[in-house]
Parts: structure tokens; sequence; C-alpha cells
């Protein structure tokens, strides 16, 4: 059985929205795309390639989906050339023939769980308002936050007021933080929280 696990660029204060370039995703107003630059270096890079080294398959929503679609088969990197070998997954109810070669479309979140019997590891990059319905579904096996020091107090988040559901998460391997500020925090899945504990008892 294989794994799904999201990987996302998120601050201190929850905001994932447009980290790679400033007209990314503009939507509400948000003036801060691009942030995530100022904190790349070597080392964090390298983490995010293994990462994508890793992964057999890729699994976005609508939004992200229409942006690497767009960007992607563009490239010729190391990156470009394994995104546009992969097999790829767009959850969307709207995109019936996917343009960008070797892309899936599937109806809702449903269809994603019997991902895990074709793949050994999926990664969803992104893609906030899947990522959160998977969450939900408990779909999702693995967290690989990229943490980024920085504030902007507006700005789409993960886990908006008021979602998400209970769930517990443990540390899959040591913490990784980078020369420049980011810190790479993986998580797997765990159960219930667990609460009540009375730490007077010992």
């Amino acid at each position: 059985m294989g794994t799904i696990s999201l990987d996302l660029f998120i601050t201190l204060d929850g905001v994932y929205q447009a980290p790679g370039g400033p007209d990314e995703d503009r939507s509400g107003g948000f003036d801060f795309g691009g942030w995530q630059a100022a904190y790349s270096d070597e080392e964090a890079g390298a983490a995010i390639v293994a990462g994508i080294d890793r992964m057999d398959a890729l699994l976005l929503g609508r939004r992200t989906y229409d942006i690497f679609a767009e960007y992607w088969p563009q490239q010729s990197d190391h990156i470009a050339d394994k995104f546009n070998a992969m097999p790829k997954f767009v959850v969307s109810r709207t995109v019936a023939n996917p343009e960008w070669e070797g892309t899936t479309a599937l109806a809702d979140a449903a269809d994603v769980a019997s991902l895990r019997e074709q793949f050994s590891d999926v990664h969803i990059i992104g893609s906030g308002e899947l990522s959160r319905s998977l969450l939900e579904a408990d779909l999702v096996d693995r967290l690989n936050l990229y943490l980024y020091p920085l504030t902007f107090g507006t700005g789409k988040r993960l886990f908006p007021d008021g979602s998400g559901v209970p769930a517990a998460f443990r540390l899959a391997q040591p913490p990784q933080a980078f020369p420049n500020g980011a810190v790479l925090l993986a998580y797997e899945r765990n159960g219930a929280p667990v609460t009540g504990i009375d730490i007077s008892q010992g």
C-alpha cells in the first residue's frame, strides 16, 4: 500500500498562498507573492529536490494544476523532467481532458484513495482546498511542511477558522533546519488526538 504525502510551503501564521512568484495568486488582494525566494538556499533546494525524486505520482487541485501545467512543460531542468514524465492527477469536475501530457482527471476527493494501490509515493504540492478535503477524509498519510520565518496576517491558510478535523501526527524524521531560516517538519498520521491526561499523576 502506498502513501499520500502533502508538500506545503507555509509561513508561521499558516499562509501557503503564492510562494513561488509575485503574480502566482493575487486573489483576495494578496500582495506578498514570491515570498519563498528570499529564504532559498542550497540545502533547502536539495531537500525539495530529494522529495520530488522520491515521488512516483503527482496529485494537484485545479488551481495549482493550471499553474503547473502552464509552467513546467516549458522548462527543461531536472524537476521539469521529473514532473513532465510522471503520472499526474488533477481533482476537478470541470477538467475532462487535461492538456498536460500524462494527466488524468479525477471527479472528486473520494477517487484519490485508489491511488494508494497504484503508486508507492503520491505527493500533493500546494493545492490548499484539495489538501484540506483530503485531510478531512483522512486520506493524507504524511505532511512535509516547509516552514518559513514570515507572517503576513492575510492570505490563504490550510486551516481557516472552523475547518479541519481532530487528528494526531508524529515526527517521521528529525526536523531539518536550513541556513536561511526555513525548517522542514515531516509528520506521519498517528491516529486520534489524546487529550485529558492528568500530568499531576506523573
